[in-house]
């Protein structure tokens, strides 16, 4: 989780801004706070089609499954390319540069908290064999787990140097999991490839959609042959963020909102296309730098952010405060804001483990449809009168 910590809050604030074993139950659950979603294992699509996500594709051929990662890393100019075979289908004769991988897999190493939530919706939480670490997990199972040994800690951190390979190699997992930055010191994938593991880069950090975030569920079912069960638990929950989309639809006067707080000095401000700018914008605010083209963030000083957003209605996602004072504390100036004075700040928070491990960085990346709900409630209460915050917390 090291790893994690480290590329959000570079890659996440530069480029973004910003269990028990499934059963076979009668009836989908549908509320997305009530924790793992079930759903039949019956009526479900022979084939799954990928609808948001822009970083992968799912293709079916000749018995097995070609996912490509088109985008693993920012600005990378190869994509990774991986053969799922199920045990008895004859594999591709000259898989060239693609990795051939036979499923369904039974075991898992995660370099990367946003994975648990897919694998608890399909079953397959207890497949985990090892993460990179478990410090700021906030998944009391999976804590649970690495504090009794159940599962390893194999580091990662933000360099692959610091993986433990030898543990690693002793494991034999089917699968490792991880991200990619590009960066070359900070990557642990090519010292896992060079030991000859099973690495499969999960690219879903770069996505800029709330939908398309929460649709590398797929990505990661289809190693287990549950993409379809995925897929299923994927619609529901997107029907659910379009209803929400809808209720904000025509609504008058908008709200104005801005986000983020001063970093060492920048305030990175992102782009109307990134993550957190569509979430303020279904929600049906008006984000104060929807002028600002692209998903990447800018730069910008304090100053320059006071000028235009002195006045703001709501101000979110406040980095490390948990209350008004401890905002105040990291810079006097912050008082001088409109949203502060009328406490109307609010930080996604409000679920963080003892170590500070948050929710919103983990089932919050496969329930966008939550966070909506609680942006919806945080901006105009009156259309969702029964919803109460669960990721967000309004600061006191």
């Amino acid at each position: 989780m090291k790893k994690i910590f480290l590329i959000g809050c570079i890659l996440m604030i530069v480029i973004l801004a910003a269990c028990e074993p499934l059963q076979t139950p009668t009836e989908v659950i549908s509320d997305a706070t009530a924790g793992p979603i079930y759903v039949p294992a019956t009526d479900l699509p022979a084939e799954v089609h990928i609808d948001y996500a822009q970083n992968f594709t799912l293709e079916y051929q000749d018995g097995y499954k070609i996912l490509t990662v088109t985008q693993p890393w920012p600005g990378a100019t190869q994509s990774y390319t991986y053969f799922l075979v199920p045990e008895g289908v004859q594999p591709p004769a000259n898989p060239g540069s693609a990795q051939v991988i036979s499923t369904p897999i039974d075991s898992i190493v995660t370099m990367s908290t946003t994975y648990f939530t897919f694998l608890e919706d399909i079953g397959q939480l207890d497949t985990i064999k090892a993460v990179d670490d478990a410090t700021y997990v906030y998944n009391e199972t999976i804590r649970s787990w690495a504090d009794s040994g159940q599962i390893k800690v194999v580091g990662g951190g933000s360099s692959g140097n610091e993986v433990d390979l030898e543990a690693l190699l002793e494991l034999q997992p089917d699968l490792i999991m991880t991200s990619a930055s590009g960066i070359a010191d900070m990557d642990v994938h090519p010292r896992l490839l060079e030991a000859g593991l099973p690495v499969v880069i999960n690219a879903d950090y770069l996505e800029t959609t709330p939908l398309g975030r929460a649709e590398w569920g797929k990505f990661i079912a289809a190693f287990y042959n549950e993409e379809a069960r995925a897929s299923q638990i994927f619609d529901e929950m997107a029907a659910r963020y379009q209803a929400l989309k809808t209720l904000t639809e025509g609504v008058q006067p908008k709200v104005t909102a801005f986000v983020n707080s001063d970093y060492q000095g920048t305030w990175y401000m992102p782009g109307k296309e990134s993550y957190p700018a569509i979430l303020l914008q279904d929600a049906g605010a008006d984000y104060l730098w929807q002028d600002l083209e692209g998903s990447s963030a800018l730069p910008l000083s304090t100053e320059v952010v006071f000028e235009r957003a002195r006045n703001a209605d709501f101000w979110l996602n406040v980095g490390f405060a948990t209350d008004l004072a401890s905002l105040q504390a990291m810079d006097e100036r912050y008082a001088d804001f409109k949203a502060f004075q009328n406490g109307q700040v609010y930080n996604f928070n409000a679920r963080a483990s003892e170590n500070g491990g948050l929710d919103y960085y983990e089932s919050g990346v496969a329930r966008p449809d939550v966070v909506l709900a609680d942006l919806i409630e945080i901006f105009y209460p009156e259309l969702q009168p029964d919803h109460a915050l669960y990721y967000y917390q309004q600061l006191r």
